[in-house]
């Protein structure tokens, strides 16, 4: 009888997503979660800067040197106890079930603790405000110090606004390249002119 109910199920998620109904979907995909009936799914490839776009590099950046440095087992995820210190840290601890239910709310392979994509899940959510009120992830994105506010191109009044909004991040993207591209080579110049320096004085000692 479970397995008839569980495969029902499948079936009607299956359905779902042939048919487009993507928000009927989810909902139905966060049932399955919740009865231990749905399927990890995993991305192939994960490209942070392309595909969460709503978010420009030094942000991500941001969000990854957080999530380094929680991950105190430096094995590129966040477990309870890490996630547990994290909160402490923040100064909103939480309870067992609490940490729980915060991971759960991104876990998307069901291993129990934070990949990096996940742990990003947790910003794209609080900046589209698909989280809760009272959810411990808000909680942390609001704590985290890193500016979430801003809408995305799927927030824009129309068309048009989202052409041109997605337009700007593009440049903005470019120009944040560019410029720590430009801020490396100023390095490497003065790196160049001190060990100059260097030999100079060196040679003036030997002499």
């Amino acid at each position: 009888m479970a397995s008839k109910e569980l495969a029902q199920k499948l079936q009607r998620r299956l359905q779902l997503e042939e048919s487009g109904e993507a928000v009927e979907g989810e909902l139905c995909r966060r049932q399955d979660i919740n009865e231990g009936a749905a399927q990890p799914r995993r991305a192939a490839v994960f490209n942070p800067y392309t595909e969460f776009k709503e978010f420009s590099r030094r942000q991500i950046k941001d969000m990854e040197r957080m999530f380094r440095l929680y991950d105190s087992g430096r094995d590129g995820y966040i477990d309870l106890m890490e996630l547990k210190l994290m909160m402490e840290k923040l100064g909103a601890p939480q309870t067992h079930l609490g940490l729980k239910n915060m991971i759960k709310e991104v876990d998307e392979d069901f291993d129990g603790k934070l990949s990096f994509r996940e742990f990003l899940l947790i910003f794209h959510k609080a900046a589209a405000g698909e989280l809760e009120e009272d959810s411990g992830l808000l909680t942390l994105a609001k704590l985290s110090e890193i500016d979430v506010s801003i809408e995305g191109v799927k927030g824009a009044k129309n068309f048009f606004e989202a052409k041109v909004q997605a337009l700007s991040s593009a440049s903005k993207f470019e120009a944040e390249i560019k410029a720590e591209q430009d801020e490396r080579k100023r390095e490497e110049e003065e790196r160049k002119h001190r060990r100059a320096a260097f030999r100079e004085l060196k040679s003036a000692f030997t002499q």
